[in-house]
């Protein structure tokens, strides 16, 4: 196969607006393909159309985009240098993101090699006599809408394109959603039901309209004081919900954490994912950004550990404090699962390396784990692995505890190594040479307790149905019966249904578009005050705004930047 490097800057088509990438890519030509068979070919046009999803959402590119932006995630520099990049991620909690942010530019440029590829795919797909063909066809013009559909929420436009020779039609607003929802209604006859969360099925298709319409009102009107949700869109999230609910093909997982562990391809609530097994497909560093540099989650690798990155702010600490008044958080399964006892015994401080997992959810105070000196780590007589207190050795600080505390912002202090509560919702993987990347759990992008409480968001936004709406949110809560599940609720409203998002969703993305869609996004919290609107959406990359200066007027800067 020959190899070409691709430049956006060559045309005035969709790829001049990704600047130019580093990014080799195997193509097929002519003679290449001469031995392949139609299946062959078939399979290896619609590879590519996913195989820019693990990068999109990448620790760096849509989860910062998405968390950190928000009140649940903060990023301080830490120790007074490390994560700081020139204060993007300051920048971007406190909504003050420039175009020049890198980070966007790469969630941009990501997006637009996703619908740059799903348009060769459904231009070359058709040439080829192959069965799977028509469903790949659907399939790639649905990850189109897809992809569109994040940009649209993220920079408040949609690309329409259809000939790879073309120039793009720039959509915004109700426009670009009307786009997307038809293109996802004319693939949806041709979708399967039964390919699996790693692709676009009928099942994701329903879960991704049900959002679409959930957040039309803001597509609609980004700006709005109050946003206006109509009877209709929200007739329209029931709908889809219901198809999902009642299809019987998914089910509510009955332990939590699991819907994030390495196996979780097959977790029956999963319903469309980023397909990580067999680490083929990425760059997930998911599990280890919020690790303290001293913990080291994986007896095989001695050089896996975490990187002190973000930490949820006390600010979202305090809403599960409120919501369990006089009872510690982890009366909700959600907030944390021990794995090691030797928190609770501490004679259990050896421990076999088949029997070694880090805690999960959210990690407070003394942290313990395996204990590392000169570059290995400690055993017991026994030949298993020593856990013990952690101290923050590899920050040369052999003395201070690794000891997270609820305080973080962006002071001296508050930005030391160990300030904030972290989060470890995604397992780690004990796979990876490095433990850090090629995660092998799939990232979660639509699963069936969103539908559940989408759907009682519909139901409260068009009618008030409170009863229904907490009907919806107390079988989510009342599913997680490996352990106690949560106390069930006894009244529901807009608030506790947000709170509730915060509590099922917490690191997976949403955050951002439901602070939006809530109206909360404006709101003051650690080190953010901004309540500036046009902040709703992100800035145009400053490098696509320039590369399409030979058409004037053509792609507008988003206002406020």
């Amino acid at each position: 196969m020959k190899t070409k490097l691709i430049c956006a800057l060559t045309g005035v088509g969709l790829l001049l607006f990704t600047g130019c990438t580093n990014l080799a890519e195997k193509v097929l030509d002519e003679a290449s393909v001469s031995g392949l068979t139609d299946k062959q070919a078939a399979d290896g046009n619609i590879a590519p159309v996913y195989a820019r999803l693990p990068d999109i959402f990448q620790h760096t590119t849509y989860f910062a985009l998405q968390e950190i932006s928000t009140d649940e995630a903060i990023l301080p520099y830490r120790g007074g240098t490390d994560w700081g990049d020139n204060g993007i991620y300051l920048a971007l909690h406190q909504h003050t993101s420039t175009s020049t942010d890198p980070n966007i530019r790469n969630t941009w440029l990501l997006l637009l090699q996703g619908i740059s590829r799903s348009i060769t795919a459904i231009n070359t797909l058709p040439t080829i006599n192959d069965p799977a063909s028509k469903v790949y066809i659907a399939e790639a013009r649905g990850m189109r809408a897809y992809y569109n559909m994040v940009m649209l929420d993220l920079f408040g436009i949609a690309f329409l394109k259809d000939d790879p020779q073309a120039t793009s039609d720039i959509l915004r607003g109700e426009a670009a959603a009307n786009y997307i929802k038809a293109e996802m209604l004319a693939v949806e006859p041709d979708l399967l039901t039964t390919v699996g969360p790693g692709r676009l099925s009928k099942g994701a298709l329903w879960g991704l309209l049900a959002r679409l319409h959930l957040n039309y009102a803001v597509y609609r009107d980004r700006y709005a004081d109050t946003f206006t949700h109509k009877p209709e869109d929200m007739d329209k999230v029931v709908e889809y919900c219901d198809k999902l609910i009642n299809s019987g093909q998914y089910q509510l997982s009955k332990d939590y954490f699991p819907i994030f562990n390495s196996d979780n391809h097959s977790n029956p609530e999963l319903i469309f994912a980023v397909d990580q097994r067999a680490e083929l497909n990425g760059h997930n560093r998911l599990a280890y950004f919020s690790l303290s540099g001293d913990q080291f989650p994986i007896p095989a690798y001695v050089g896996a550990n975490g990187t002190d990155g973000p930490a949820i702010t006390p600010d979202f600490y305090q809403s599960w404090v409120s919501a369990y008044a006089g009872k510690d958080p982890t009366v909700d399964p959600r907030f944390y699962k021990q794995n090691l006892s030797i928190y609770s015994n501490p004679g259990d401080s050896c421990v076999a390396e088949s029997a070694f997992n880090i805690n999960r959810g959210i990690l407070r105070g003394q942290q313990y784990g395996l204990i590392r000196v000169n570059g290995a780590f400690v055993k017991c007589p026994d030949g298993k692995y020593k856990v013990g207190k952690l101290f923050n050795t590899t920050r040369n600080k052999p003395t201070l505890p690794v000891n997270f505390t609820e305080k973080i912002d962006f002071t001296v202090a508050g930005s030391d190594y160990s300030t904030g509560y972290r989060v470890e919702k995604y397992e780690f993987s004990k796979k990876s040479v490095s433990g850090r990347n090629l995660g092998d759990a799939d990232i979660v992008i639509v699963r069936l307790a969103d539908i559940y409480l989408m759907r009682a968001e519909a139901k409260l936004r068009k009618s008030n149905d409170a009863a229904a709406a907490l009907a919806d949110v107390n079988t989510v809560r009342a599913s997680r019966t490996v352990t106690t599940p949560p106390p069930a609720l006894t009244s529901m409203n807009l608030d506790l249904l947000f709170r509730e998002r915060g509590f099922e969703f917490y690191w997976e993305m949403l955050r951002r578009t439901d602070m939006i869609r809530f109206g909360k996004y404006e709101g003051t919290w650690t080190e953010k005050t901004n309540t500036d609107k046009q902040k709703r959406i992100f800035p145009i990359p400053q490098t696509a705004i320039d590369g399409a200066s030979n058409l004037p007027g053509y792609l507008v800067q988003n206002p406020g930047y």
